[in-house]
Formats: C-alpha cells, sequence, structure tokens
C-alpha cells in the first residue's frame, strides 16, 4: 500500500504500573504485535515514542514535544512522513485485525478524507485512523495552542470521515467472526485488562 505505518507507543502507561509496549501478550510483547500488523500489510512500520530501546523492533521517530500526549506523537511522525497516507495503531490494542486497517487505507484512499477514524459504538477510536499529512499544520497548530486533544484537531478542518465500525462490518464478507467486533479496539491499560483478554486471539 502506498502509506506508511506507525505504531504509538509514547504513552506513560500510569495505569499499568508498569511498561505496557514490552508487556507480554500470549507470548510476544505487544510491540511486536503491533509492528507484525502492519509488516503483514506490506507497510514498513516506524514507532513513535521516546523510546530508542524499541528500535530492535522497528526505527523509532522520537516525539517533537514530549508530554503532550498522542497528538505529539502524530505530529512528529507526519513531520518526517514520506507518505501521503499515514496508518497509527496503538500499541495497545492485540486484538485489532489487519484487515479493518487494509480496509480504512483503502477507504481513504477512495474518499481523499483528510482523517478516516472508525467509531465504535458510536466513540470514536481516534488512534487507530488513517491520516493525509496535509494534516500536519493544523495538528501543530493545535500543539501551538496548548490543545492536547486527538478528535477535535483531526476534525476541526471538515475533512474528517468517521464511520460506523458495526454498520460497514456485516457486508465484509471475508472479515472474520473471531476475535468479536466489540474487542477489536479493547485496549491494554491496566493489569485487569490485560486479565480480561485472556484466551483471546490475536490478529
Amino acid at each position: 500500500m502506498n502509506a506508511s505505518g506507525w505504531v504509538l507507543a509514547g504513552g506513560r502507561s500510569t495505569r499499568m504500573g508498569t511498561d505496557k509496549t514490552l508487556l507480554s501478550y500470549e507470548g510476544r510483547p505487544l510491540i511486536e504485535i503491533a509492528v507484525g500488523k502492519l509488516q503483514s500489510l506490506a507497510l514498513l512500520p516506524r514507532i513513535v515514542g521516546r523510546r530508542s530501546d524499541l528500535a530492535r523492533f522497528a526505527p523509532v521517530v522520537e516525539d517533537l514535544r514530549p508530554g503532550c500526549g498522542p497528538l505529539g506523537g502524530i505530529e512528529a511522525a507526519l513531520t518526517v512522513s514520506d507518505s501521503d497516507l499515514n496508518v497509527f495503531i496503538p500499541v495497545d490494542l492485540p486484538l485489532l485485525p489487519s484487515f479493518i486497517v487494509q480496509w480504512m487505507v483503502a477507504r481513504a484512499e477512495l474518499t481523499r478524507a483528510e482523517a478516516t477514524i472508525p467509531l465504535l459504538q458510536g466513540r470514536p477510536q481516534p488512534l487507530c485512523c488513517v491520516l493525509r499529512r496535509a494534516l500536519l499544520p493544523s495538528i501543530s497548530s493545535a500543539l501551538d495552542e496548548g490543545k492536547f486533544k486527538v478528535m477535535p484537531a483531526l476534525t476541526e478542518s471538515g475533512g474528517a470521515d468517521c464511520f460506523n465500525v458495526e454498520t460497514v462490518a456485516p457486508a465484509q464478507r471475508d472479515w472474520l467472526a473471531e476475535p468479536p467486533l466489540h474487542k477489536w479496539f479493547q485496549n491494554i491499560n491496566s493489569p485487569e485488562d490485560l486479565h480480561a483478554l485472556n484466551g483471546s486471539t490475536s490478529r
């Protein structure tokens, strides 16, 4: 695909109590699972975060503005990206299927939207998105103004395409039923979250 792939791995993991990027899920570190999803789509993955020790999994791009949250990581990625389309996934979604990411890229190519963002049960999942590099100026402006919330920064220009996963999925006959749709965007923020995912299958 004509896109760049990015894993957002800059969180401080405060609720987990330990670094979640290297947390093992079904015998593999979360960062390895996330990088593998992008590789399975023939995307050359890069990792965004101030973590040089993660370079053994993929090249690391450091945040330009430490402490600004995921939006700062997105800015850093778009600043160095050489692709119009950029796929972002967070490090803590081990059950996210690769096929929904591939479908989002195809949709972004078709709609030409600046941001392609899934909704699950009406709730935006803005850290799992496809963004055009043209969004960089508005993202930088938001950060300049001290506005760190991701969703407003991605949608303020009016060029966002937000779609309901529950509406799209039934029409995709090649999408698998496992894991169930409601778990696709289930992230791991705490030991309890990890325990709740025990026995699920990552893709």
